[in-house]
């Protein structure tokens, strides 16, 4: 069984913000007037935070793609009182629309802020229209949002593999916001295969998890902007 994972080198990310563009593009996410953003009412499923090292006046800053982490251990499941979400086999935090009554309470339970709530029915005026991804659905006012990692995606690709009778491949299930960064700072695959990808650069000396200390178990590894070793430098 799978194990879908992420890996973000910041030492490659320029912050460009393709990745959340890509996002909201792919997955029919609404923009917001400027009043509402003032509200924090943003509905990206995907942001760049800031992270400040340093003590003044040696102070640094960088922004750091931060999507839905999938945790192994996610709080705001235990909090939601009617199981609109879920830990799927695969390593997924799922996100049942239908099932979501809008009571925030995963919302407040995520330490990393990234479940966001449907204030309003969401618009796309004229030809808006035409740019909605047929895949994903329109969610309704007052559900919670949050990144799938394209789960839709996931199952297009498991489709062609069986039409053509093969079993799935690495690179052949890959989100939108890795398929368009431009820096390729974004790497996604299978954590269980210790030959993949993500499952080696999470094994580098680089690699860490955001707020790793609350046992959240995030599957999102992030690889910091130190030395790279040799075959790291090599690879990329």
């Amino acid at each position: 069984m799978p194990r879908w994972g992420m890996v973000i080198d910041l030492a490659k990310c320029t912050a460009c913000q393709a990745c959340v563009v890509a996002c909201e593009s792919e997955n029919n996410v609404p923009c917001v007037s400027p009043e509402e953003a003032g509200r924090g009412r943003i509905l990206s499923w995907i942001n760049l935070l800031p992270e400040v090292e340093g003590e003044y006046p040696r102070v640094s800053m960088r922004l750091m793609p931060v999507p839905c982490l999938h945790c192994d251990s996610p709080p705001c499941i235990l909090v939601c009182p009617v199981g609109a979400t879920g830990l799927s086999p695969e390593g997924f935090v799922r996100q049942t629309f239908a099932r979501c009554i809008g009571c925030r309470y995963c919302t407040n339970a995520c330490p990393y802020t990234r479940r966001v709530f449907n204030w309003y029915r969401p618009e796309f005026p004229g030809e808006f229209q035409q740019a909605l991804n047929p895949d994903v659905s329109v969610r309704p006012k007052g559900v919670v949002e949050k990144c799938t990692l394209c789960h839709h995606r996931l199952l297009k690709a498991r489709e062609e593999a069986r039409a053509a009778n093969r079993p799935l491949a690495e690179g052949d299930y890959v989100p939108a916001c890795v398929e368009v960064c431009p820096a390729g700072a974004m790497y996604f695959g299978d954590l269980n295969d210790p030959a993949s990808t993500v499952a080696e650069l999470s094994r580098s000396p680089r690699s860490f998890r955001l707020l790793e200390e609350l046992g959240t178990k995030p599957k999102v590894n992030y690889l910091s902007e130190g030395e790279w070793s040799g075959e790291e430098r090599k690879e990329a």
